[in-house]
């Protein structure tokens, strides 16, 4: 189906259950955003954020946050570490905590670059140590630890060879390494294309990875396209979705959308172009079997949405 179509059909029929955004403490004149799946860590809840000025673009920093009520997050005070980075993410392989992120090059002239997806690893979240880097202009490269012990990477190139080989603007790639030090931008860039994920003008990437039974992977991503807006901006309308990757094939199923940025609450955007964006940044499962869906919204705010499991009887 048309991913436009799909759009409408899911705002008028999707299943919102619940919807919130978030409040973040201890940044005050700061945007916080696209940030990390909350995760349990030595007893407490914490989320990585970025936090931005609403004014500023590309000027960003990842702070690690502790959750003190519903919806409710404030800086922590035992965290020194400050990240240049955008959008985090996290991983858990073990008993070590990984976190990445896209660090942004500028010129003299404070005009983009290039950008790099930066990883971090630990076991206290109070020391993480940096470890590798992605390959040049590749944002949304993702881990999920597999069955046998070893590290499913998750890549996303995004450029006119690209789009001129596939037809979409861009692709995910999917490989396997043995272990964190194997993880280099080479590695990276060679992992084999997943067919049809995305159509022409379209692109997209992986948001968080979910190993799930019989070896399969369930991954939260994001879908994206242009749109004319009635008032002349060109809308960048990015959609949370869901697949499921068998990398004993090498295919995924179709992404379908489990949310889109009417499903939460009204935030002001950054810009007007972002009025229709929801980043994903993943889904937290809950007790009552639904999950915890959340995004990032408007590059201004991280919301949270209950929505019905995309992955039931597949864990």
């Amino acid at each position: 189906m048309n991913i436009r179509d799909e759009r409408k059909i899911f705002d008028k029929k999707g299943k919102i259950y619940e919807s919130a955004i978030l409040t973040f403490h201890g940044v005050d004149g700061f945007d916080v955003y696209n940030c990390s799946i909350p995760f349990q860590w030595e007893g407490k809840e914490y989320l990585y954020g970025r936090v931005e000025k609403r004014d500023e673009w590309a000027r960003s920093w990842v702070r690690l946050f502790e959750r003190i009520g519903p919806d409710e997050y404030s800086l922590t005070q035992t965290d020194p570490m400050i990240y240049q980075l955008e959008d985090p993410y996290i991983q858990i392989l073990g008993k070590e905590m990984v976190m990445g992120g896209t660090h942004v090059r500028k010129t003299n002239n404070e005009t983009v670059d290039t950008f790099y997806g930066y990883f971090f690893r630990g076991t206290q979240l109070d020391d993480m140590h940096y470890f590798t880097t992605g390959p040049d202009y590749m944002k949304d490269i993702r881990l999920c630890p597999m069955p046998d012990g070893s590290i499913g990477v998750f890549s996303r190139p995004r450029n006119a060879e690209v789009e001129a080989k596939y037809g979409s603007g861009a692709v995910v790639g999917f490989t396997t390494i043995k272990e964190l030090g194997q993880l280099t931008a080479q590695v990276i860039a060679d992992a084999p294309a997943i067919g049809a994920l995305f159509g022409r003008g379209e692109w997209g990437g992986c948001n968080q990875c979910y190993p799930l039974k019989d070896g399969k992977i369930g991954v939260i991503g994001h879908k994206c396209y242009s749109e004319p807006s009635e008032n002349g901006v060109t809308l960048a309308v990015y959609l949370n979705v869901a697949f499921v990757f068998d990398p004993a094939t090498h295919t995924a199923t179709e992404p379908r959308v489990i949310a889109t940025r009417q499903s939460y609450p009204a935030f002001p955007a950054k810009k007007p172009e972002l009025i229709d964006c929801a980043f994903t940044s993943g889904i937290v499962r809950r007790t009552d079997g639904k999950v915890d869906l959340y995004s990032g919204i408007g590059d201004s705010a991280e919301g949270r949405v209950v929505i019905d499991d995309p992955f039931a009887d597949l864990w």
